[in-house]
Formats: structure tokens, sequence, C-alpha cells
């Protein structure tokens, strides 16, 4: 097959190419001399897009023992299931929803609204598939579930209206007074 008399020489070592991949996950900088971005500082503290997590989150689970509570004593255990549940699907989309937006608003600022809108679809489309197969189920903690779910959202949405109320009062007063002139 091979010639004795012939010999192979090595070719020059050949460069790997890196994927696209470890590219996006930036494992490709091995001789990176490219510029880094220009990005706008953080903000002091951001830990102010999820302070009212912990409120929100001690709220919701007490909307859920009121809605198992209430369900059962209106319809037995499968009602009491079915509103506990709708409450806390409720609650687990707003706290899903304040991290993924509070997370685009410290990676970019302009991530926000495409993050929030596609959290959302997705949130309401689960939420609506999930009333959906509860429904076409014929468990008798349905209807329940679907009050659950509508108390829990106007509930959670007025407490966040509160909250954010609240912090736009606190930080009215906080910031210092405009230095206008009065000409």
């Amino acid at each position: 097959m091979t010639d004795p008399d012939v010999t192979l020489e090595p070719k020059a070592p050949v460069q790997a190419h890196v994927g696209i991949v470890r590219t996006i996950l930036g494992r490709d900088d091995e001789d990176d001399d490219r510029p880094l971005p220009d990005l706008p500082p953080l903000p002091e503290d951001p830990r102010w897009r999820i302070e009212h997590l912990p409120l929100v989150t001690a709220v919701g689970m007490a909307l859920v023992l009121c809605a198992f509570s209430v369900g059962f004593l209106a319809d037995g255990v499968p009602g009491a299931l079915g509103a506990a549940g709708g409450v806390l699907v409720v609650s687990a989309g707003v706290t899903l929803t304040t991290l993924a937006i509070a997370w685009a608003d410290v990676i970019r600022p302009e991530l926000v609204m495409p993050v929030g809108l596609g959290v959302y679809v997705v949130k309401y489309a689960a939420i609506v598939f999930l009333l959906f197969a509860v429904a076409g189920s014929g468990w008798s903690g349905a209807r329940p579930m679907f009050w659950g779910v509508a108390v829990g959202a106007v509930l959670l949405t007025g407490m966040q209206a509160w909250w954010l109320t609240r912090l736009a009062s606190r930080r009215a007063s906080a910031a210092p007074p405009s230095s206008k002139d009065p000409a």
C-alpha cells in the first residue's frame, strides 16, 4: 500500500474550528483580542428589582392557605385542592415573571420588554392549557381552581401595585429637592 521509499511528512498543525456554541458561551477566548462592548454601568444596588419578592411569596402562600380553607368549606377536599392549586399557579407565575424581568434588566435593560412579553405569553399559555385540561377532565375541583386563579391574579396584582406605589413614594421622598429658579 505504501512505498517504503516514500516518507510522509506531517502537515502544518490545523487550528481547531471553534463552534458557535463555544462562542456563545464565551469559551473561545484563548487568543481573543476583540474589544469589549460599551455597556452602561450597573446601578449601585440591583437588588431593588426583587426587593418585593419575599412579600409576594409570603402573600401568595397566605392566599394558598386561605384558598384551601375556603375551598374546603365550599366543596370539600376537591374544592380545597382546586382553589389552593389555582392560587399556587398564579403565585409561581408572579415569582418567575419577577425573576425573569429582573434578570433581563441586570443583563441589558433593552431586554426587559421582549423577555417580559415572552414570559407573559408562555405563562398565560400554560395557565390556559392547565385550565382547559382540568375542565376537560371532569374533576370536581375544576371550578374552585378557576376561582383560585382569578382571585389570586387580582389580589397578587393589587399587592404588587400597592408595593410599587409604596416604592415610588419612598424614592420620591428620598430624592433631593430640585433646584429650579422661580424666574
